[in-house]
């Protein structure tokens, strides 16, 4: 969260301008659509799609509706997960340290890739494995006694 603090600027763009512009490039990236192809779609450079991505130019209504129709998603879906305030944003943390990955294009073709797994029971080993290596990694950083 504090990585994402950092990103607002002083100009008025802050945390949910900064979420809107992650599910912007995780839904880009999910279609394989180029920031200029994007930007064309919708009417602007693509420097303007990757301000957008980054958070630091704010979307406006209009902007999002037709980023909305062109991704193919509801307005509502740039808004989903957003981090809460309060008592909510420690609960929020997890989940945004989950998505974290998600914007990245490994993120995308491991996801993209484990859907594809028909089999419950594979994907729930592929789980079990990925957990157990997270596990030895975070032990694999404790200092030494």
């Amino acid at each position: 969260m504090d990585s994402k603090r950092n990103r607002a600027t002083s100009r008025g763009t802050g945390l949910v301008d900064i979420h809107v512009g992650e599910r912007i490039r995780i839904r880009r990236l999910a279609l394989r659509v180029s920031q200029g192809d994007l930007g064309a779609e919708v009417g602007v450079t693509f420097q303007q799609i990757q301000k957008y991505e980054l958070g630091t130019n704010r979307v406006s209504a209009s902007r999002l509706q037709k980023l909305a129709e062109v991704l193919g998603v509801s307005v509502s879906y740039f808004f989903e997960d957003l981090p809460g305030q309060g008592e909510q944003a420690a609960e929020n943390w997890k989940a945004e340290e989950r998505h974290r990955i998600l914007p990245t294009l490994e993120g995308i073709r491991f996801n993209q890739a484990f859907l594809q797994i028909q089999s419950t029971e594979v994907r729930r080993r592929i789980m079990a494995l990925m957990k157990a290596l997270a596990t030895e990694d975070e032990q694999d950083d404790r200092p030494l006694q």
